[in-house]
C-alpha cells in the first residue's frame, strides 16, 4: 500500500504527464493549422500567355482571369501579356516570376527576347509552367532542359488518377494523396534528367484502348508518368504542371491551390536577381553546369 506522500508524489506526476500531453497536443493542433508563409506577397509576376502558329487552347482566358484573381487573393502584382517584344533585360530585371499558362509552340519572335528570358533566369528568376507550357519553344535546346522536356502526344482527354510521389514537397501540401480528375495524361520526349517528380500520372488509370501507343512512348516508366516536377537549372528555378487542360480546371478550388502553392514554391526560391551570374552571350550558348 502506497503512504500518503508515494500517492501525492504520484498525483503530481499524473498532472505533469496530462499537461505535457496537452501541451503537445495542441502544439501539433497550432503547426498543423498554420497556413504556410505567403512567399508571393508584394512579388512581381509576368504572366506569358503567347501561342506560336498551331493549337490554342481555349482555357487561356480563365487562366488568366484565374491567376489575376489569385493576385488580389495574396497581394501580389501581375503584368499580364501575350507580347513577346515585352521579354527585354530591363523589363524582366523587375520581374520575380514568370507563369505560361497553356503557351504553345514557338513564342518569342527573335533570338534577343530568347536571350533575355534566358539571362532572366540564370539571374536567379523563376518560371511555373501550365499545361502546353511543355509544348513551347520546341527547337530551343535550353528551354526544353528549364521546362523539364518537350510534349509529344497524349492520350484522348478522360478520368484519370495522379499520385503525390512526394508528399513532403512544400506545393504538394493540402492536395489529394490520388488526385481523380478529367484532364489530359501529356507524354513527353527528351525528359530532362534534373527534374524533381512530385506527383505522377498512374497509367493503369488510364482507358485502355490507347495502350499500344501508351506504352511506346512510356516504356521506360512501367505505372508511374511524370505529371508535376520542379527543378533547379542553369541559376532559376522551376515548377511545372502538366495538368490543366479544361477551362473548368481554373475555377476549381483544389486545381487553383496547386497552381498557387507551385508560384509560392518559386517566389520563396527567388528572393533576388542576380545579373552578374547571367554567363550567356548567345541564346544558344551552352549550358555550363556548375
Amino acid at each position: 500500500m502506497l503512504s500518503s506522500t508515494s500517492k501525492s508524489i504520484l498525483k503530481k506526476q499524473v498532472q505533469f504527464a496530462v499537461f505535457m500531453a496537452i501541451i503537445v497536443l495542441f502544439s501539433n493542433f497550432s503547426a498543423e493549422a498554420k497556413p504556410p508563409k505567403n512567399h508571393l506577397k508584394n512579388k512581381n509576376v509576368l504572366v506569358f500567355f503567347k501561342n506560336g502558329e498551331g493549337f490554342v487552347h481555349d482555357n487561356i482566358p480563365f487562366a488568366v482571369a484565374s491567376l489575376e484573381k489569385l493576385a488580389v487573393k495574396y497581394n501580389f502584382n501581375v503584368t499580364v501579356t501575350d507580347d513577346a517584344a515585352y521579354f527585354t533585360e530591363e523589363n524582366l530585371k523587375t520581374i520575380d516570376l514568370m507563369v505560361f499558362p497553356s503557351t504553345n509552340n514557338e513564342v518569342f519572335t527573335d533570338n534577343n527576347q530568347r536571350l533575355a528570358f534566358r539571362r532572366y533566369i540564370q539571374s536567379g528568376g523563376g518560371i511555373v509552367g501550365i499545361h502546353s507550357a511543355v509544348g513551347t519553344e520546341r527547337n530551343w535546346e535550353w528551354f526544353k532542359m528549364l521546362i523539364g522536356g518537350r510534349f509529344v502526344w497524349h492520350p484522348k482527354f478522360q478520368k484519370l488518377a495522379i499520385t503525390k510521389i512526394d508528399p513532403s514537397h512544400v506545393s504538394m501540401e493540402g492536395l489529394p494523396n490520388i488526385w481523380e480528375k478529367e484532364d489530359e495524361c501529356y507524354l513527353m520526349k527528351e525528359l530532362y534528367p534534373g527534374i524533381k517528380v512530385v506527383m505522377a500520372h498512374d497509367l493503369t488509370s488510364l482507358n485502355g484502348d490507347q495502350n499500344d501507343r501508351v506504352k511506346e512512348l512510356t516504356a521506360s516508366f512501367h505505372r508511374y508518368y511524370p505529371a508535376v516536377w520542379h527543378q533547379d537549372f542553369d541559376g532559376g528555378v522551376a515548377w511545372v504542371t502538366a495538368l490543366g487542360h479544361h477551362k473548368d480546371d481554373y475555377e476549381d478550388p483544389v486545381f487553383l491551390k496547386h497552381i498557387y502553392q507551385g508560384m509560392n514554391y518559386v517566389a520563396e526560391r527567388v528572393t533576388k536577381k542576380d545579373y552578374s551570374k547571367a554567363y550567356a552571350k548567345a541564346w544558344d550558348s551552352p549550358v555550363q553546369f556548375k
